[in-house]
């Protein structure tokens, strides 16, 4: 299980730790990816489809309420939520989808947490005309119903996990096992820089638009650069792909926000800053939350895509070299900055994107008003509603599902 592939490492992060049955499956998708990535054709392709169908650019939003509120720097939304689909994740997906039709594969396989990732798959597997299988972990199921159900509509086989912790983990188990047996007619969709190589570099390479349009609306707006960028951070697709044009320009301070969870013990909390570990996991080397005897521990997060034990191996090398401040936040502080965000604003942020929020509410009055701080909302909140609800303890929606049950049952 240690073959690898040269090449792959941010130093001593990544590579590709893979069975033998994977290497030429990998191998082929790292060759058609540097043959796109010199392809005209290709480029134009991508840049088609993400303004035509995706809807990109993005927009950038000046928070003047909240900026206002807070009293001390510029607040703006870089608001990934505008996407078709709902987030950051059909930029990636796009890119993979085209790489897969020139390999000739007629199937995507995803695995997905929030389900974001597996919507977006199934959204391009539909435009692709090519089959589609989902896999996600029972609790993700449960707490992100709305988008399992977009996803059968798009097409999808969703395939329910019942392994593990039954989240995002899990599904990331099940969809490699599914794929090291079927590599002929699928493609793995991997949804983050994460994974074996060349998956943290191709997914940062299609993500790293975020940074490009901010870097060009911002200084369109302010005449500058931001001082603070700050995107969550599970995998950490959203976070690089906001980051990475931004890394060798030190002025700008990059901050990516974990999941605090419940508490600070191990299990309650998604958070690798403080407890993360070297170690290998699916296909990959990085910092991942590990037991005592080294086995991938438990996490937990109000937002199912920050419920995950390992972060992309480039935010573990830049969190090293100190070029990357990772910070956290709790859950009760994500929903209280979701409550904040639309209250204020307008705009209903996905929960994993709150905890970036969060954050960036607590600096905000300490800094100075020609502060500029970009907040990476990677997602919107649509497919929350069940998990918010739940934690204000919303009584009249309660009700509202129950006689909804009561109708659908006549």
């Amino acid at each position: 299980m240690n073959s690898k592939i040269k090449n792959g490492y941010f130093n001593n992060y990544g590579g590709a730790y893979v069975p033998e049955m994977l290497v030429h499956a990998l191998h082929e998708i790292e060759d058609e990816f540097n043959k796109a990535m010199k392809d005209k054709k290709f480029q134009k392709k991508f840049s088609e489809l993400l303004k035509f169908f995706s809807g990109r650019p993005t927009p950038l939003i000046f928070a003047k309420n909240l900026t206002k509120h807070f009293g001390g720097a510029k607040l703006y939304f870089k608001n990934e939520g505008a996407n078709h689909t709902g987030a950051h994740k059909i930029t990636h997906c796009i890119g993979q989808a085209l790489i897969a039709r020139r390999l000739g594969k007629k199937e995507l396989i995803a695995e997905t947490g929030a389900g974001q990732h597996g919507v977006a798959t199934a959204t391009v597997a539909a435009k692709f005309g090519l089959k589609c299988k989902i896999f996600m972990g029972e609790v993700d199921i449960a707490r992100q119903r709305p988008n399992v159900f977009f996803m059968e509509q798009l097409g999808a086989e969703v395939v329910s996990v019942s392994s593990g912790s039954k989240t995002l983990k899990d599904a990331v188990n099940e969809a490699l096992k599914y794929w090291m047996a079927n590599t002929e007619e699928s493609y793995y969709v991997i949804g983050s820089v994460l994974g074996p190589h060349p998956y943290p570099l191709m997914n940062r390479t299609f993500q790293s638009i975020i940074g490009k349009e901010i870097k060009k609306q911002v200084k369109e707006k302010e005449n500058s650069l931001p001082d603070f960028i700050v995107a969550c951070v599970g995998g950490g697709s959203n976070a690089i792909g906001a980051f990475y044009d931004f890394i060798k320009n030190k002025r700008v301070k990059l901050v990516g926000v974990e999941a605090g969870g419940v508490g600070k013990k191990l299990g309650e909390n998604a958070a690798r800053k403080e407890n993360g570990k070297l170690g290998i996991f699916q296909g990959y080397k990085s910092l991942f939350l590990q037991t005592n005897e080294g086995h991938i521990a438990r996490t937990h997060s109000v937002a199912a895509g920050l419920d995950y034990p390992g972060m992309g191996p480039e935010l573990a090398e830049l969190s090293k070299k100190c070029r990357v401040e990772l910070d956290s936040a709790t859950d009760k502080e994500a929903i209280k900055a979701f409550q904040i965000t639309a209250k204020f604003e307008g705009v209903i942020p996905a929960l994993e994107s709150s905890h970036a929020l969060a954050y960036a509410y607590k600096i905000l009055p300490k800094l100075s008003k020609d502060k500029i701080v970009v907040v990476n909302i990677s997602g919107r909140g649509d497919k929350d509603l069940f998990n918010v609800t739940r934690a204000v303890n919303d009584q009249e929606f309660k009700k509202f599902l129950i006689e909804e049950i009561k109708r659908y049952e006549k």
